[in-house]
């Protein structure tokens, strides 16, 4: 909600970040995962997660983190389960 469609600027940010940690988690660690994308949301879920995984989402987090930081209006950090 940053801008309109296609030249939003912090949702092209996030989406970026995302897609770069599952492609990053599926195809160069090559961890066995489900990543499912829709309409503003992604869920990456992992078989097993491990100390590269985990620096991959921990850095994903950072960068979010980041990001929040600088658009509080347009980006919220949530931390709970899928339900």
């Amino acid at each position: 909600m940053f801008a309109q469609s296609g030249e939003d600027v912090v949702c092209a940010a996030v989406s970026s970040a995302a897609y770069m940690a599952a492609n990053t988690v599926t195809e160069v660690i090559k961890v066995n995962a489900n990543a499912e994308a829709d309409d503003g949301r992604m869920i990456l879920m992992l078989e097993k997660a491990n100390e590269k995984t985990e620096t991959v989402l921990r850095g994903l987090e950072l960068h979010l983190t980041e990001l929040s930081k600088q658009y509080p209006e347009n980006i919220k950090i949530i931390y709970g389960g899928v339900k």
